[in-house]
């Protein structure tokens, strides 16, 4: 993956230019050919100038015009145009297919780039995001990236040669009425200096309420069985427009200063060439000027008005790209999850907490975890019980390294976790959560999620000792089965016994299950425990659950109050004492 940001700050336009030179092979050529087809581009109006030639020739006497030389010079000025154009059109097609080519490839390596940062960004920077944000405005960015790429960059440097080469010409005409017709320029650069910073602000709060408008969408998709649960399809239709309106402000708001800038143009423009014209005019009547140049002068001022003219768009764009790019950098500037440590230790599952504490960033006056000890072997199975927010889910987001610990530490095999790779960490430990996630795609491609590349056999085999087989192979496409956005299409026990298989398939040395089987019927509940029980065989295993049917035969129960351990031991040593677990379980709780 290529790097393309430093630690010195750079200008959005260096950054966006940093991507297409990746892609030089096929960029500079096209750059190249953009030149040469803007600077063709002259010659239409630079014959027109030769075959329009001086008007005054046209009241001369028959006797001192020779029609078959006109003829002559006018066929031969014809087919030198007509050259050019056709020139200008091959080498145009090529430029084109370039330009495309280079453009999204560096679009794609720019996509590449953005989502391999943002899948290494730390949980707590999701957990600060609101659901569907990133995706809406990462989208929303760089569709205005690949307009500037795609659009706006060939057309600016068509412009600019253009502008250049009309300016040479013009000036060459008549040096006079060339500095009268620039003397606009400097009104420009300040109408541009003034009115860019305003369209480049607006056009970062448009990019932003898309994206909420976007994620109105997302929440409601992914959330439509409660929407409908609760007849609230009018109140998501309001959110919705409310988004919109919102959008719609910024961008009518936006829109006035874009507006001004292109009528400020306009009138400082063509009010400028008006005049130059009209002065002109009294230059060729005193005999300063003849009318072959004058001809020139005025055919060329209207080519360069007509790129001074698309400059305020084009300057538009540029300015909302730099809004757009602004977001995207942010985002890959954003620190990822640490990278060093043993990136090939091999554990045996032991672990444990050496007098922890933790308090989440976001609610740094809540104490989450308080001086949390507690020790490990390897193929332990530990339940972990208590009521709801004492701290039982924050232990496992420890453990996975999603969150690190205020003070205190977590070892694994007397190793501080900081001291081992994440990935090494992770790959070793496999999580069965209450609400199974689902992909999309399916039920194969599901289970081999939990090592990436296994063989049929294999994935057949983890669902048999999932108990998940018989059920997927009585579907109609059987393993092929899709099951739907996050896994809709299959029953609750039935993605449980697929996430299962999957953990299965990761073969873990620890593993982490959080109330697998508290939503689940009698026989779902049965055959996800038969699973769970081959799953936990000589591993690891770290339990939460409210069911006593799940953690009666754990090896140690640690009960969780507030934040700390307040009692240790087997089912049969809590349950004979009184305490938070004989409470818990005689309130039916557990």
């Amino acid at each position: 993956m290529s790097e393309p940001i430093s630690s010195q700050p750079i200008s959005s336009n260096k950054w966006i230019w940093g991507y297409l030179m990746q892609e030089k092979a096929v960029f500079l050529p096209s750059l190249v050919a953009l030149f040469v087809t803007a600077g063709l581009s002259l010659a239409f109006p630079w014959f027109l100038k030769e075959l329009v030639g001086n008007p005054v020739d046209a009241f001369r006497s028959p006797e001192t015009l020779d029609p078959q030389q006109v003829l002559a010079e006018s066929n031969a000025i014809v087919l030198k145009l007509v050259a050019a154009l056709a020139l200008q059109a091959f080498i145009g097609f090529f430029r084109v297919q370039g330009f495309i080519r280079a453009g999204e490839s560096a679009l794609n390596r720019l996509r590449r780039d953005l989502f391999a940062h943002l899948v290494r960004l730390p949980i707590p920077y999701f957990q600060e995001q609101r659901t569907g944000a990133l995706s809406n405005r990462i989208s929303a960015d760089l569709g205005v990236v690949r307009e500037t790429l795609l659009t706006t960059i060939p057309q600016a440097v068509r412009q600019t040669v253009v502008l250049i080469g009309g300016v040479i010409v013009i000036f060459i005409a008549s040096w006079k009425l060339s500095l009268i017709m620039l003397g606009s320029v400097p009104l420009v650069v300040l109408a541009i200096a003034l009115f860019g910073k305003k369209v480049r602000f607006h056009s970062k709060q448009a990019q932003d309420s898309l994206a909420e408008a976007g994620t109105v969408i997302e929440e409601t998709v992914q959330g439509v069985a409660d929407v409908k649960s609760f007849t609230n399809e009018p109140f998501e239709a309001t959110r919705y427009d409310g988004a919109l309106q919102r959008f719609l402000a910024v961008t009518l708001k936006g829109a006035k200063y874009r507006a001004s800038f292109l009528s400020f143009i306009i009138l400082a423009l063509f009010g400028t060439i008006t005049f130059v014209v009209w002065h002109g005019a009294r230059m060729l009547a005193n005999n300063e000027i003849d009318m072959t140049n004058f001809s020139a002068f005025v055919l060329f001022s209207i080519f360069v008005g007509a790129s001074l003219g698309s400059f305020p768009e084009i300057i538009s764009q540029i300015q909302q790209t730099n809004g757009a790019t602004e977001r995207l950098r942010e985002l890959l500037n954003t620190q990822p999850e640490r990278t060093d440590g043993d990136a090939f230790a091999k554990l045996s599952g032991a672990l444990a907490f050496d007098n922890l504490s933790f308090r989440y960033p976001s609610r740094p006056d809540v104490q989450v975890l308080h001086d949390l000890s507690f020790e490990i072997s390897p193929g332990q199975r530990i339940a972990l019980v208590g009521p709801s927010g004492a701290g039982k889910s924050t232990v496992f987001s420890l453990i996975l390294g999603f969150n690190a610990p205020e003070s205190g530490q977590l070892t694994f095999d007397s190793r501080p976790a900081p001291s081992l790779a994440l990935k090494a960490i992770r790959s070793q430990i496999a999580i069965v959560p209450q609400e199974v996630m689902l992909f999309g795609g399916s039920i194969r491609e599901n289970i081999e999620y939990g090592k990436p590349g296994a063989s049929f056999d294999d994935i057949q085999v983890a669902a048999q000792q999932a108990n998940a087989h018989d059920f997927i192979a009585a579907l109609p496409q059987g393993y092929e089965t899709v099951v739907g956005p996050r896994g809709t299409k299959l029953s609750g026990g039935q993605r449980q016994r697929v996430a299962i298989a999957r953990a299965i398939l990761a073969n873990p040395r620890i593993l982490l299950l959080d109330e697998a089987t508290s939503s689940l019927d009698s026989e779902s509940e049965r055959l996800v425990n038969e699973a769970l029980e081959r799953l936990m065989h000589g591993r690891t295993s770290l339990v939460i659950a409210h069911r006593l049917s799940t953690v009666r035969h754990a090896d140690r129960l640690l009960v969780f109050n507030h934040g700390r351990i307040v009692e240790s031991g087997t089912h049969d040593e809590l349950i004979a004492q009184p305490g938070t677990y004989r409470f818990l379980v005689d309130s039916q709780l557990l």
